[in-house]
């Protein structure tokens, strides 16, 4: 089973946790998702299967889309609502105006700070992990860009639901934490979920439950997305069987010069009976190397 197969991720999970359970689902170890969630976020987790996890190099800056809701009072350790409070809750009063203007400086490329407790590493070692022992974790801030940024409503009077489009990479965490500073009053992420990742939409989610059905019903298949549909940006040049022995020994390929693109830094190479086996990186005009066979 070579491909991807989308979860709608339950809160409470890791994304760990969703990879080894597909992992026994699927009775196959060659399981990795495509962008940690964390246990509160819900929604699309993609997971690439078999061959396809060589591919997972391709999606990782993957843009995001996601729905939110921060809340305002007081901030956390975490920035959101698993942490220890880190200061006083006050009962700020919410301008709609106030946080649209809010919401604007954060759109565009900004140096974000993410979280002490993350999954990044310093020195080798997972922010989170020195941060169960107390360490101080200095991280240094991180280029991402936000795409759009929407104000969406405001709830109980400290509850702000948002939209945010943004590069992979983003943590929206640390985003409730700035605003909740810019505003003195505190603020941390109650709520996450992400509708889209890359190509991949909540539309085509399947959640454990569903998948566990298939699997017991053998059809498991029916949910992944297989190798030959992933990646739709990147052209395919069909190759005959001589050139991909070739290809699978790593040698040079020419794609046909009459071709419509000729400019692109990645092409998938297809057998004649449509399988794919290789993605192959511009060297020269018409000539690719296979920098990935499957």
């Amino acid at each position: 089973m070579d491909g991807v197969l989308v979860i709608d991720k339950p809160e409470g999970w890791t994304s760990h946790d969703v990879v080894a359970k597909v992992r026994r689902l699927s009775k196959t170890k060659k399981v990795g998702h495509l962008g940690t969630l964390d246990p509160i976020a819900t929604g699309v987790l993609p997971l690439v299967l078999g061959r396809a996890t060589r591919l997972a190099q391709f999606f990782v800056k993957n843009e995001k889309v996601y729905e939110g809701v921060i809340r305002f009072g007081y901030s956390t350790t975490t920035y959101d609502r698993e942490g220890e409070p880190t200061s006083e809750d006050k009962h700020p009063v919410l301008d709609r105006a106030v946080l649209e203007t809010l919401a604007a400086q954060f759109r565009g490329t900004i140096l974000q700070p993410p979280p002490p407790v993350s999954a990044k590493k310093v020195g080798g070692v997972p922010a989170y992990k020195l941060a169960r022992t107390n360490e101080a974790v200095d991280l240094a801030p991180v280029e991402v860009h936000i795409y759009n940024f929407q104000i969406l409503g405001i709830d109980n009077e400290r509850d702000v639901r948002v939209w945010v489009h943004c590069s992979g990479g983003t943590y929206l965490r640390s985003i409730a934490h700035e605003m909740g500073k810019a505003l003195g009053c505190g603020a941390f992420l109650q709520q996450l979920r992400r509708t889209a990742s890359g190509d991949f939409r909540i539309e085509d989610a399947r959640t454990l439950e569903k998948v566990a059905d298939l699997a017991a019903d053998e059809r498991l298949f029916d949910a992944v997305l297989p190798v030959t549909e992933l990646l739709p940006e990147f052209p395919e040049e069909t190759v005959d069987p001589v050139t991909a022995n070739q290809i699978r020994q790593g040698r040079d390929f020419r794609v046909s010069p009459f071709r419509a693109q000729t400019d692109q830094r990645y092409v998938k190479a297809i057998t004649e009976d449509g399988q794919f086996i290789a993605i192959g990186e511009a060297r020269m005009p018409h000539l690719y190397h296979p920098i990935l066979v499957l």
